[in-house]
């Protein structure tokens, strides 16, 4: 017995998908920065994602509560490992090293005073 493998073919059309600017979409942009005196991977933020950071801050602003909820937000969105972080988990860290990273997250991102370095 045998069997004839039918292997798929590539169309032009999915060809042109992957080439270009259409190819790049939702790709992530790396950088290694220090956080805790460790090195830890950060991504740029993605258009959507900013756009869900300052949805977040336009409800902190009229519920007139801290910042914290927008930092977890950049911290979960583009830092290594960061989607897996609970509540309890930021509790565990120092608030300033937890600043610093959200602040070089949204500089790496061009939207800190020192953009996209």
């Amino acid at each position: 017995m045998t069997s004839k493998l039918q292997i798929p073919t590539i169309s032009e059309e999915n060809k042109m998908s992957t080439v270009g600017i259409k190819g790049l979409v939702g790709r992530k942009m790396e950088k290694t920065v220090k956080f805790m005196g460790q090195d830890l991977k950060i991504n740029k933020l993605l258009v959507s994602e900013v756009l869900d950071i300052q949805q977040k801050a336009k409800n902190i602003e009229k519920e007139d509560t801290d910042g914290l909820e927008i930092l977890k937000t950049v911290i979960r969105a583009a830092a290594e490992g960061g989607k897996d972080l609970t509540d309890e988990d930021f509790n565990g860290f120092p608030i300033d090293e937890l600043s610093k990273l959200s602040e070089a997250i949204m500089q790496h991102s061009g939207l800190g005073k020192d953009q996209g370095k």
